[in-house]
């Protein structure tokens, strides 16, 4: 079976070698990142075989590659045994993002680092590769990657593969959106978007602000469109709102009568996974807020106009009606990356299929996803963080209890298909301090079983909805609104904070924005 541990002690090494160190050549000085993963995979390029310890080390564990450092990835490279394993995270982003918070950031409630983990610092972590993976080679198994800077191309082995990629925002095709996206359309899904969004919003009230400049174009940057209904445009909409009434208010009095928000749903309602009386509930309270919150609302597309001598970006909705704008947040829809799009893998609705143990099938057990790149058609369930968090859990322990007893890199098993794992207990309990209810809330099974934990969406500060309708946790089966809600929310967030350095800065900045306003500064 190939890995590249034992290809480096082969005699297929030279070809390895000069496949990669022409490209390595193309630019040393830029790219020692490259150099550096080349040399710890290829110990034979940088030193003497006898004296080389990834090879050593890595010689008698399997190493399992994990592309993403989303819920499911970082959760799983977090947990993985590393006595049992060589563990190697390949992701562009060098951190895991705590999006329920993602945002609050935008607005300036909370400041970006905190509310992300560097990948890096997970304990007993083999490697880090900054990369995109752009193909898997299911025969060779081994992932081709795509250096994020320099677009320098190198191959990395497996013994086992973990694909949680996650998936990144569909714009349904929408004219004009791709095109302007980082310029008047933005993103919402990682920390860089939240950064571009808010100093969008920044500029647009200074550029307002100033006197010589025409009121058409005033109306237009203080035009604020959000496209989606789902809890992320919601909890952006509210805190926007909220940065609006408590600090630009404030500091811009002048532009308040000119500012006008604007959500938009193509769907009949809001919050469309929560229980229809809250969801109802939040719609009520964006409304009073003078949100224009339009139902049953596509947009068409997106035009660059000239009025008045004036260059306007108009948004146009199917129903005819038309609204300029300064800034569109698009946060509606999902698409597949295109390492999930352009692989050979079995896919059902751009997803990959697994089984009820989060395998791909037709892979011996070597190639597993997770999170919301990942589906079992059997069972539908939701592309949220919840999920793939608890699917890393279940991973994790099947890898640690199980698999590790299966000697993958002995040669005779190459073609033997892994054993199924024994039971599991399913992480029904949200917190791992709590983690000793799971076995005697759940029955343990050998497949993966999601528990329902509810939902929650936040509302500006005082404010937010919990849906515990449904869920699988010890507690009664109801709903929550407003201050009792906003204190579920916040505690539950600051609660499952993995650094105690995160949990003591939240509340220092939700203390701040409370007491001294947010931030404006621009840079």
């Amino acid at each position: 079976m190939f890995t590249f541990s034992s290809a480096v002690s082969h005699a297929s090494t030279n070809g390895l070698l000069h496949r990669h160190l022409p490209l390595i050549r193309q630019s040393p000085s830029c790219f020692p990142g490259v150099l550096r993963c080349f040399a710890s995979s290829h110990p034979a390029a940088s030193s003497p075989p006898t004296a080389t310890t990834d090879t050593l080390a890595t010689k008698h564990k399997p190493r399992v590659i994990i592309l993403g450092s989303g819920w499911g990835g970082y959760t799983l490279a977090s947990r993985l045994s590393k006595s049992h394993y060589d563990v190697r995270v390949i992701s562009p982003a060098n951190h895991f993002l705590f999006t329920p918070l993602l945002p609050s950031t935008a607005v300036g409630t909370l400041e970006f680092r905190a509310i992300q983990e560097p990948v890096r610092t997970i304990r007993g972590l083999g490697q880090y590769y900054m990369a995109k993976g752009r193909e898997v080679d299911l025969d060779k198994q081994v992932v081709r990657c795509e250096d994020l800077y320099k677009g320098v191309k190198f191959e990395v082995g497996y013994d086992y593969l973990i694909l949680s990629v996650g998936k990144k925002s569909n714009t349904f095709g929408t004219h004009n959106i791709q095109r302007l996206e980082g310029v008047v359309v933005f993103f919402l899904k990682h920390l860089y978007h939240a950064r571009q969004i808010r100093n969008r919003i920044l500029e647009c009230f200074e550029r307002a602000s100033n006197p010589t400049l025409p009121q058409i174009q005033r109306d237009r940057l203080l035009s604020f469109i959000v496209v989606g209904g789902g809890p992320t445009s919601c909890e952006f909409m509210s805190e926007l709102h909220e940065f609006i009434n408590q600090d630009v208010a404030s500091w811009y009095p002048d532009l308040i009568p000119h500012i006008k928000l604007t959500l938009v749903e193509a769907g009949p309602g809001i919050l469309g996974s929560f229980d229809k009386a809250l969801s109802e509930y939040y719609l009520k309270e964006l409304e009073k807020k003078n949100i224009d919150v339009r139902l049953n609302t596509a947009v068409a597309g997106v035009d660059e106009r000239y009025i008045e001598g004036e260059q306007i970006t108009v948004a146009r909705f199917k129903d005819g009606s038309e609204v300029n704008f300064g800034t569109m947040v698009w946060s509606a829809g999902l698409a597949p990356v295109k390492l999930i799009a352009n692989s050979n893998l079995p896919l059902h609705r751009d997803r990959v299929v697994t089984d009820d143990y989060l395998r791909v099938p037709n892979t011996k057990g070597r190639v597993f996803a997770i999170g919301d790149c990942a589906v079992n058609p059997a069972v539908n369930l939701p592309p949220t963080a919840t999920v793939a968090e608890q699917q890393a859990i279940y991973l994790s322990e099947c890898f640690n209890k199980y698999y590790s007893k299966f000697d993958v890199l002995d040669e005779k098993n190459t073609e033997v298909e892994l054993p199924l794992p024994g039971k599991v207990t399913p992480a029904l309990m949200p917190f791992n301090s709590l983690s000793f209810l799971n076995k005697l809330l759940c029955n343990s099974s050998p497949k993966f079983q999601y528990k329902n934990r509810g939902a929650m969406a936040s509302m500006g500060f005082g404010g937010g909805v919990t849906d515990l309708k449904t869920t699988d946790l010890p507690s009664p089966k109801t709903t929550l609104s407003g201050y009792a809600s906003f204190l579920v929310w916040r505690s539950t967030y600051l609660s499952k904070q993995l650094s105690a350095q995160n949990m003591i800065l939240i509340p220092m900045f939700w203390f701040k924005a409370l007491v001294f306003g947010r931030d404006i500064s621009r840079f």
